[in-house]
């Protein structure tokens, strides 16, 4: 049964549904993004997406790896980034974003490849140059991502600009992004948080052929308020899907909490 929202709206181009509970949101973008994939794999051998790695994205995972969703996807024709990574952190750490991926799709699917951000590196500058080169070897069709606390997509904490022309860089976590870690339940204390990651640009997500966001929790709802209704703004980078000509933004109740008055 497709979960039907208890409410729809739009705010420039982003289409906005909200869901009663945070299953029932997991569930619609986990339906939704199987039908964007089967769709582009009906015309192209394979597909690029890009994933992102954090709680907020436990149900929507949980929902695409189980049938019958699952079996409705040829994997062995997908190809995987991951959005960031901490940098220093060994590769087999519980807390990186590999180590979600493994968790939450690798294990539970066959995928064509999975490109690793390799944070326990060296030389990041050399990982930036190589995750580049891989990244700008074809189109990104599909990008499922969440929402920080701070308005970030990825690691771009603000100010972002909307029209980097980078694909992947390093950045210096700022302390609200360190925080959501904590806030999360990943890391005991904010000392704890790695101050550095890599992670993929602004530029990837625009020019990625689709973006679809899953965002739940009362703590993101200021962020989905600043995102719907506030200024397309560097100062909130997940606008950027206000002018993304196809993006979907699926919220439970509480992360819509704050939208009550915003249509």
């Amino acid at each position: 049964m497709i979960p039907q929202p208890v409410r729809s709206l739009t705010s420039d181009k982003l289409r906005v549904a909200v869901f009663k509970t945070r299953d029932e949101m997991g569930r619609a973008a986990a339906m939704h993004v199987r039908d964007h994939l089967v769709n582009r794999l009906s015309t192209r051998e394979h597909v690029r997406i890009v994933v992102g790695s954090a709680p907020s994205q436990d149900e929507f995972f949980a929902h695409l790896t189980a049938d019958p969703i699952r079996s409705a996807i040829d994997w062995s024709r997908i190809e995987v980034f991951h959005m960031d990574e901490y940098i220093g952190l060994p590769s087999d750490h519980p807390q990186n974003f590999r180590a979600y991926q493994r968790t939450h799709l690798l294990s539970r699917v066959a995928v064509m490849a999975f490109h690793e951000i390799q944070g326990e590196t060296t030389d990041a500058a050399a990982e930036c140059e190589r995750l580049t080169t891989l990244l700008t070897e074809a189109p990104i069709d599909l990008v499922c991502l969440g929402i920080g606390e701070n308005g970030h997509l990825a690691f771009n904490d603000p100010p972002a600009p909307l029209d980097e022309r980078e694909w992947v860089k390093i950045v210096e976590l700022d302390h609200t992004c360190r925080q959501q870690q904590v806030n999360d339940g990943c890391f005991a204390t904010i000392a704890d948080v790695p101050t550095h990651a890599i992670t993929l640009s602004m530029r990837v997500f625009r020019e990625a052929a689709t973006l679809s966001g899953v965002v739940p929790a009362r703590s993101k709802a200021h962020a989905v308020k600043e995102t719907v209704t506030g200024p397309v703004s560097e100062d909130c980078p997940a606008t950027l899907m206000r002018i993304h000509p196809d993006a979907s933004l699926f919220l439970d109740t509480d992360a819509a909490s704050l939208l009550a008055d915003a249509d």
